[in-house]
């Protein structure tokens, strides 16, 4: 038999990175309306984070926003502390805070690399070391990485992140073998297409193509991509490991 799940959905914390908008603000809401716990981290939006959490509350969730620099282990670690005497500390983890770049890899500067690395890679690192410890000790955990479906096939003007969101690939199976004794699985969600504001540097007739490339004939919707991470999380899911599953409407197979 696997891990039991070790407290109520009522006593069960999960801390979403970067859910102030977008699939990070669906994950947020999608594990609220089971009445767990919710951490809702975010950078700088501040009201943005504040109206995640208000929608969060309509379902009668427990939620408190935060904000850390990702990027800063010290940040990081006064999170975990201000979570901790909470009674917060997260059963699960969602590392979702991320940010894309578009263009040649001729023209990417050492500080453009250094950024993007910093924010989708050192960031996801960070968090969970700094998050893993007390998974261990309760013998029980989820990690779930956000992920891209570029980091398993790669996109042209799109080297950066791509190499970023490989990189998270990477991690999420190395880390998911080195946990498992612990009863804590470790899995990648890597979404093709998704309408957020991500795609916001595209123009209109730009994303009628990418539609029409995709079978599926659309953009994903963030609640989809939340449904998934959601069933990662579930006890039933618990021999899902190290997996980096890509809900992309049949464009990448």
């Amino acid at each position: 038999m696997g891990a039991e799940w070790s407290k109520p959905f009522g006593e069960t914390t999960v801390l979403i990175t970067g859910a102030s908008r977008g699939i990070g603000a669906a994950i947020a809401e999608r594990f609220a309306t089971v009445g767990m716990n919710v951490v809702i981290h975010y950078g700088k939006s501040h009201e943005e984070a504040n109206e995640v959490a208000r929608r969060c509350m309509i379902h009668g969730a427990n939620v408190l926003t935060i904000t850390a620099n990702l990027k800063n282990r010290e940040e990081i670690i006064r999170m975990r502390d201000k979570l901790q005497s909470h009674g917060m500390m997260p059963d699960i983890l969602v590392n979702n805070a991320g940010i894309s770049h578009y263009g040649l890899l001729s023209d990417v500067t050492e500080e453009i690399w250094d950024d993007v690395m910093s924010t989708n890679l050192k960031s996801m690192f960070l968090c969970t070391q700094a998050f893993m410890p007390y998974m261990i000790s309760e013998r029980w955990g989820r990690i779930i990485n956000i992920s891209s479906v570029w980091g398993i096939s790669g996109a042209s003007c799109e080297v950066l992140y791509s190499a970023s969101k490989g990189g998270v690939n990477a991690f999420t199976k190395a880390l998911a073998k080195e946990l498992a004794p612990s009863g804590i699985s470790v899995n990648a969600v890597a979404p093709g297409a998704v309408d957020t504001s991500m795609l916001d540097h595209l123009q209109e007739d730009e994303v009628r193509m990418l539609e029409e490339e995709i079978p599926a004939g659309r953009l994903a919707q963030p609640d989809e991509i939340s449904s998934l991470v959601y069933f990662l999380a579930l006890p039933e899911s618990g021999y899902i490991n190290g997996q980096v599953i890509s809900p992309n409407g049949g464009w990448v197979t």
